[in-house]
């Protein structure tokens, strides 16, 4: 098993300062595995709601649940939404005995749920799959190919994660989604995702997959604010400032785990990777996705002008201004694009982050970061 020591970490926080902390991401991304680091299965104070046992112990769940101590699990809450009520008594008990560690898929109705009935008492961490930190930079390249989830990066060989892969997909599609409410046929929903993926690190316009597979405008939209509240999907807003040049005002559209963005451009091994035109693109969603883990911005933007001035991520944390350049390439230099976030943001830092191994400055302001360095000492780079 490979030891997630950020995740337990923020999990370990979270549960320090709140009285309930709902663990919340996409299956099969590791979930089950933190929870039980803290409560073992075989415990009393554990629940799966996928095993019928817990599920029938349950059945009087006001009575099972008000006389345990300490921190007591329960796994796939989605699937008894009836418990979030009994929940907030449980957890206005003063003194309290006990404290719940809550896991499922997350979803727009199980957000709402629990925001309703548990306001104030729970504090959500969102878990996405296996970190560049987590497995080590030693294994960035596969970690990139393969994503994050941990049965497809851990996988004997890379035709192995492909398959896994594909069938995590298929199984997503056909029983996943219509569990949220999604209607429409698997095969379109497919065409959808595949359609999503090839606007991968592209600002999003809804009205051409919408025209391709004969869907409302709204009704897209739709699907992708659903793939982003299960966290499959970021939809990475610009930044908007006061000032003349006409920006950029539609969100960008990034695959959160490149392994399954892989699956559906069609690319299984390290050659295609290489040869594929979505590269520097999966690259640069891939960095996005290592570099807010890891840093964990209070508020994270892309900016870009219509004249061509952009910058891919632009990150507030303790009032600075940080801006973020990722560039796929052996030695990148300063751009005028460069220049001009620097002076119109007012930026008190600029990265620039490459494959490379080495760090060098390019101006004042202005260093060229390898990922792995920041990905995995980010807060020690950015003192």
């Amino acid at each position: 098993m490979i030891p997630r020591n950020q995740a337990l970490a923020g999990i370990r926080t979270a549960l320090a300062r709140s009285r309930a902390v709902a663990l919340l991401g996409p299956r099969q991304c590791g979930k089950t595995t933190l929870a039980r680091q803290f409560v073992p299965p075989d415990s009393p104070n554990y629940f799966d709601l996928e095993d019928p046992v817990s599920l029938a112990s349950l059945d009087q769940a006001m009575t099972t649940l008000k006389g345990l101590t300490g921190l007591v699990v329960i796994d796939e809450v989605q699937r008894r939404p009836d418990l979030f009520p009994i929940l907030r008594v449980l957890l206005d008990r003063e003194p309290l005995p006990a404290q719940f560690l809550i896991l499922g898929s997350a979803s727009p109705a199980l957000l709402r749920q629990s925001s309703e009935s548990l306001a104030g008492r729970m504090e959500i961490v969102p878990i996405g799959g296996l970190t560049l930190k987590d497995v080590g930079i030693g294994f960035q390249e596969a970690h990139w190919l393969r994503g994050g989830f941990p049965l497809s990066f851990l996988a004997s060989s890379d035709t192995d994660s492909a398959a896994w892969r594909k069938n995590f997909i298929q199984t997503f599609l056909e029983l996943d989604l219509p569990q949220l409410g999604v209607t429409a046929p698997a095969s379109t929903l497919f065409r959808f995702w595949t359609m999503l993926a090839h606007y991968h690190g592209q600002v999003w316009n809804a009205a051409e997959p919408a025209r391709a597979i004969g869907l409302s405008e709204s009704t897209v939209r739709r699907y992708l604010d659903l793939l982003e509240g299960i966290l499959m999907v970021r939809q990475l807003l610009p930044w908007h400032e006061n000032l003349k040049k006409r920006q950029v005002k539609a969100p960008k559209i990034y695959f959160r785990d490149s392994g399954i963005l892989h699956q559906l451009l069609g690319i299984r091994g390290r050659k295609d990777l290489q040869t594929h035109p979505k590269c520097g693109t999966s690259w640069e969603g891939y960095a996005v996705e290592e570099l807010l883990t890891s840093f964990q911005p209070d508020e994270a933007y892309f900016w870009a002008t219509h004249a061509g001035a952009e910058i891919d991520l632009l990150l507030f944390k303790d009032h600075r201004r940080i801006g973020v350049e990722i560039k796929r390439a052996d030695a990148p230099k300063l751009t005028p694009s460069m220049r001009v976030a620097l002076t119109d943001l007012d930026l008190d830092q600029l990265f620039v982050i490459y494959p490379g191994e080495r760090r060098y400055s390019l101006a004042d302001k202005v260093d060229v970061l390898p990922l792995s360095a920041l990905a995995i000492r980010t807060p020690e780079i950015l003192k």
